[in-house]
């Protein structure tokens, strides 16, 4: 906003012991990681809270995104994967945790509170709500699971982009826009929220089609749950780096939204590694 308020100034005020802490634990994730960063590849960074599509070492689309909040069991994990396809006017599968954690005991209370999401059985079929006595189950034994349908209030917005891994995270369009006006963006369940979901998939498929904006808007027309793949599949990496380079050999800090940087630090620290030698 322009204003070197109390957070700014904080963050101004960081010495160059911490911001070369943050360096020297950029460096050891480089060395586990050795990503091969020729050809296209998209770019997570979770504690910048940006998406980037990059083509041979060249930022050609950037976002900001929203990632999981700083609960433990909400935090987005770190990995490497290929993007494969983007659903278009995706519907959402609730997953189990959110079933019997949030949605079972509010239907409890009020079987008819979260109209908008579906009961399924195990075949598939919608259920009525009036059929299921919701008190009588436990977070063990619930045996449906929920769905919402595709629409402009999904919680998944009109398109997500599709990585299949163990855990379950993808990239999404949200309703939530307000979201990324904010400085620090941790408020989903893992999955990255995207802000220009649109132009992020006209600019992925991009090198398949003349026409990609044309033929994703159409898709989105329909209203119709679809599947577009890839042709050639693209490397992703979520990656965490507080201090990394940006252009004209400037660096760039951020925040240790999850800790996680302290943590290495500390192994570091118990391994020997040391800011500057002992004087003799």
């Amino acid at each position: 906003d322009g204003v070197a308020g109390a957070e700014t100034l904080k963050l101004i005020n960081v010495g160059p012991e911490e911001r070369l802490k943050s360096v020297i634990v950029a460096m050891e994730r480089e060395r586990w990681m050795d990503i091969d960063r020729s050809g296209r590849l998209i770019w997570v960074n979770l504690p910048d809270f940006t998406a980037k599509i990059v083509d041979d070492g060249q930022t050609v689309f950037r976002t900001r995104s929203v990632i999981g909040r700083e609960d433990m069991d909400r935090r987005t994990p770190e990995f490497s994967d290929q993007m494969a396809h983007m659903v278009v006017n995706p519907s959402w599968g609730v997953p189990r945790s959110i079933i019997v954690g949030e949605y079972l005991p509010l239907m409890k209370r009020n079987p008819n509170a979260a109209g908008h999401i579906q009961i399924v059985d195990g075949r598939g079929r919608v259920v009525s709500r009036g059929s299921i006595n919701f008190a009588a189950y436990t977070a063990g034994n619930f045996p449906y699971s929920m769905r919402q349908p595709p629409g402009d209030a999904n919680a998944l917005g009109k398109v997500k982009f599709m990585f299949p891994n163990k855990y379950n995270i993808y990239l999404h369009d949200t309703p939530a826009k307000a979201l990324f006006a904010h400085d620090v963006r941790a408020y989903s369940h893992g999955c990255i929220r995207l802000a220009d979901p649109f132009d992020f998939a006209h600019a992925l498929f991009s090198t398949q089609s003349d026409a990609v904006e044309e033929e994703f808007d159409a898709t989105l027309k329909t209203g119709q749950e679809t599947t577009v793949k890839l042709d050639r599949k693209v490397p992703i990496h979520l990656v965490y780096f507080t201090a990394y380079p940006e252009g004209k050999g400037r660096m760039g800090y951020r925040r240790d939204v999850y800790g996680r940087d302290a943590r290495l630090w500390e192994a570091l620290s118990a391994a020997g590694v040391e800011l500057v030698p002992e004087h003799s």
